[in-house]
């Protein structure tokens, strides 16, 4: 297979471990008798599953921990077959792509040009120490379109914020930011659920939580009217208007029901609960931020770090699939494994955004917490040394992240997971890109 150079350097070793297995394989089976007939524990499926391509030998390969275990092989091959029998031919859901983005440098039929009304990016300092991935700046075309498409969305369809908010909404470069963490969507629309769903995630956290009018009082019972938007009531006929009404009462409200409208029209059933279900978290997380700013309380700094596993960008990444135009089984998903690439995945990205909106934080009112200002005041530590300490925790989640994805690649390297995994990787070198060159909202603390 030919390499690819835009594949994430710890899928490398997932290569290379996938690579020596196929080897190893057929070398045994041409030693073998001819009579000999396959046990429950030859690998006899490998041989027709493509390993990810790999980069040049001279991308060092990261440090693989022991390989993660994975079901036995009978129940391997059930999830990576899926569900038989009668009847179960509907569950496999196959959907018609609409059109395909365009080429870098095609145009769009009625796209703007790419420098109108946009900010220019500006390549921005990364923090130093940080261990990252540098991406290729995001196609203009595509991002101009999807710029396009996303400011109609919030003034037309979900009247989301006033005219006074409009440079705080450019400068935000939404398109941009979806665009380069979604290398693989195959149409603008694909985008676009994205693109949606993180623009009402933020109205959400800045309208409820946030410096837009949010407060950690009452936070409880504003998430839970919002979240039903995502997951809606089933109640009785009386009641059912007064919900339905609600979800139009408030911009964040307006814009979940409409961003998850959207993405149901692509998402399958259980893509769609997945995505329910992270955002609880997220929710819980918020409430947990919210007591500890009603108590002027600083926690531990594990517990920080317990928090900020649930507030944090983990219902982004995990609709990978989603924006991409397939489906990673229901089954492979939920392996204790996959879970930890994923938790591990939005950990890494939530603190990158800890550390590049460490400024920001510092000048609104109020005290915000991020992981330097925790680590600083729970262990007696300057500002400058509690913020270099977070950038180390930051590079052990990260390189845990890579390690765990290659070790489940190797172990388990069905078509699926292995996009779902470079999907993943993908959105954290996106997101990393993203906060590191959007010099309107983020600066780095004179530290060095």
């Amino acid at each position: 297979m030919p390499s690819d150079p835009s594949d994430p350097p710890f899928l490398v070793a997932a290569a290379a471990a996938v690579a020596e297995a196929v080897a190893a394989t057929a070398a045994a089976a041409a030693a073998a008798p001819a009579t000999a007939t396959a046990t429950a524990t030859t690998p006899a499926t490998v041989e027709t599953v493509p390993a990810p391509s790999v980069s040049g030998a001279s991308v060092p390969a990261p440090s693989v921990p022991e390989p993660v275990a994975v079901p036995e092989a009978d129940g391997l091959q059930r999830i990576l077959r899926g569900p038989s029998g009668l009847g179960t031919g509907g569950l496999f859901r196959v959907s018609p792509l609409p059109e395909r983005l365009p080429e870098p440098g095609a145009e769009v039929p009625g796209a703007p040009e790419a420098s109108a009304s946009l900010p220019e990016p500006v390549e921005g300092v990364p923090v130093p120490g940080l261990y990252f991935h540098p991406v290729a700046e995001p196609d203009p075309v595509r991002v101009a379109e999807v710029s396009r498409r996303i400011k109609d969305w919030a003034v037309d369809e979900v009247d989301l914020f006033p005219d006074e908010w409009e440079g705080q909404f450019d400068g935000f470069s939404v398109g941009r930011y979806m665009v380069v963490c979604h290398p693989d969507a195959p149409t603008v629309e694909h985008v676009m659920v994205a693109t949606r769903l993180m623009v009402a995630e933020n109205a959400v956290d800045d309208c409820y939580c946030e410096d837009h009018g949010g407060s950690p009082v009452g936070l409880g019972s504003r998430l839970l009217l919002a979240h039903t938007a995502l997951d809606p009531v089933h109640t009785t006929a009386e009641y059912a208007p007064d919900w339905a009404e609600s979800l139009g009462s408030d911009a964040p409200r307006r814009a979940y029901r409409s961003a998850m409208r959207y993405f149901t029209e692509l998402a399958s059933p259980s893509q769609a609960d997945r995505f329910r279900h992270d955002m609880a978290r997220l929710h819980l997380g918020y409430l947990a931020e919210a007591s500890w700013s009603q108590d002027d309380h600083v926690p531990e700094v594990w517990e920080y770090l317990a928090m900020r596993q649930f507030n944090n960008f983990r219902p982004c990444p995990t609709i990978t699939d989603t924006v991409g135009g397939y489906e990673l089984p229901a089954d492979l998903q939920a392996m204790p494994q996959t879970q930890r690439v994923i938790a591990l995945a939005g950990n890494a990205t939530t603190i990158v955004n800890d550390l590049y909106s460490y400024t920001k934080e510092l000048a609104a009112p109020g005290r915000h917490l991020n992981l330097p200002v925790v680590i600083s005041e729970r262990e007696g530590l300057s500002d400058k040394d509690g913020y270099l300490k977070a950038v180390e925790v930051h590079n052990e989640l990260m390189r845990a992240f890579e390690a765990e994805s290659a070790a489940l690649a190797a172990a388990c390297p069905a078509p699926q997971l292995l996009r779902f995994l470079r999907g993943v990787a993908a959105w954290v070198d996106g997101n990393h890109h993203w906060h590191q060159t959007n010099t309107y909202r983020y600066s780095l603390p004179d530290f060095w």
